[in-house]
């Protein structure tokens, strides 16, 4: 009695995650913060210069637009691999060493002497950078609170929105001063300063439990998750939602290069400036998940998606700018809440938080990769309106799933909204 006594007493209590308002929740948002910064600043440097890209190496707009699509496609395949061994090995160690093999691929991207060279090492660049996306939102459910896993999921999502804008912007600012090179050297900059902070503040991992590799649970894990219908809905919400959006931006340079705008590559950076939006939308959409749960929420950003794509139909610059401010808040409001809800719904299921999100991501980035290199195809062939056409079906796609999601159930054991 006084041996099984003791070992009650001393025995380490289970880690519930950090609250908010504690030091910790606060080193953690903002390290995760700085990382989605690093990540998709990284991403998608090369966005806002395919014109200039085009004309420095004598390639089509499809050829320029691989540029994007060979990274974001390289990021998807290496999450696969990345997912289990961070199942087993832990999480921070991954997000750390993919912050610095990033910067380090990037500086290499600025200096690549032949447009084979720059497609190599931008697919290099891809797989260095799997290691954050694989596992920051298993490392957010292991770590937070889940009273605080919607708002934490949000904030990390609003780091990757502006993100996608400081890259942007740097970027395009910098191709015009000084040429495409030191526009991608200039994010590859922020991306070592956003590492050194992730090096300095990420909190280690508590609740962490590894799990040993083992080809038979992998197996049966993945049998799980690649099942699990609503699993299977979210991950084709997150294909042909990002495939949409990374579609728009990639065509945008090409039409605002032209007739009747006309604008410089720092110039046209500038519509990036809609981002901060995306964050506004993360935020509050995880916010709204918590209290109402993810089914009504998700289709209603993707909706309003559908409308901002509609708006840049309209030829005055105002409008087409409105209408990328409309398709940002509308795509990171649904994104926000169906990538929490992914790992949400892995966890209460059983497990697989970080294979979950991998596939979830996977299906996010190849629908990016495909769907965005058609754009320079539906550009070519049929100007602004064939890429509109294009990429509302895919909102179409997406809505027509999150629909079907408001018909089902969370899963036994979802004590909170946000849980599956």
């Amino acid at each position: 009695m006084q041996t099984t006594r003791t070992a009650a007493t001393t025995a380490v209590p289970r880690h519930e995650g950090h609250r908010l308002g504690t030091p910790e929740y606060r080193r953690l948002s903002i390290a995760l913060f700085a990382a989605g910064v690093a990540t998709f600043s990284s991403l998608y440097c090369t966005q806002p210069v395919l014109p200039l890209l085009m004309h420095g190496f004598g390639v089509t707009p499809a050829q320029s637009a691989l540029t994007v699509s060979l990274t974001t496609f390289a990021l998807a395949i290496g999450m696969l691999l990345v997912s289990p061994l961070s199942d087993a090995y832990g999480r921070v160690r991954f997000m750390r060493l993919s912050l610095a093999a990033t910067a380090i691929v990037g500086l290499a991207c600025a200096v690549a002497p032949t447009w084979s060279v720059l497609l190599g090492l931008r697919t290099l660049h891809g797989l260095a950078l799997a290691g954050l996306p694989a596992v920051a939102m298993a490392y957010l459910r292991e770590e937070v609170h889940r009273e605080a896993h919607a708002r934490a999921a949000g904030l990390y999502i609003s780091g990757t929105a502006l993100g996608g804008m400081l890259g942007r912007l740097v970027a395009g600012g910098l191709a015009d001063l000084l040429g495409w090179r030191a526009a991608v050297g200039g994010v590859a900059v922020l991306a070592v300063v956003c590492a050194i902070a992730v090096f300095a503040l990420l909190p280690a991992s508590r609740g962490f439990v590894a799990a040993p590799p083992s080809p038979a649970r992998l197996a049966k894990l993945s049998a799980r998750l690649l099942t699990d219908p609503v699993l299977l809905a979210l991950y084709g919400i997150a294909a042909a939602l990002m495939g949409a959006f990374v579609a728009v931006f990639n065509a945008l340079g090409f039409r605002l290069a032209g007739a009747p705008y006309h604008l410089s590559a720092g110039v046209a950076g500038l519509v990036f400036l809609v981002y901060p939006l995306g964050s506004v939308a993360s935020a509050l959409s995880g916010r709204l998940a918590g209290r109402f749960g993810q089914r009504p929420v998700v289709p209603v950003g993707i909706l309003v998606m559908a409308v901002g794509i509609l708006l840049t139909l309209a030829s005055p610059l105002p409008l087409v700018v409105l209408g990328l401010a409309v398709l940002t808040f509308g795509f990171f409001a649904a994104h926000g809440v169906a990538s929490g809800w992914v790992a949400a719904r892995a966890q209460v299921g059983g497990g697989g938080t970080g294979q979950a999100s991998a596939l979830y991501l996977l299906a996010y980035y190849v629908g990016g990769s495909v769907f965005g290199a058609m754009a320079g195809g539906a550009w070519t062939s049929g100007g602004w309106p064939h890429v509109v056409v294009m990429t509302v079906v895919l909102a179409v796609v997406g809505g027509v799933l999150a629909l079907a999601l408001t018909r089902t159930r969370p899963l036994p054991g979802a004590s909170i909204p946000t849980a599956g």
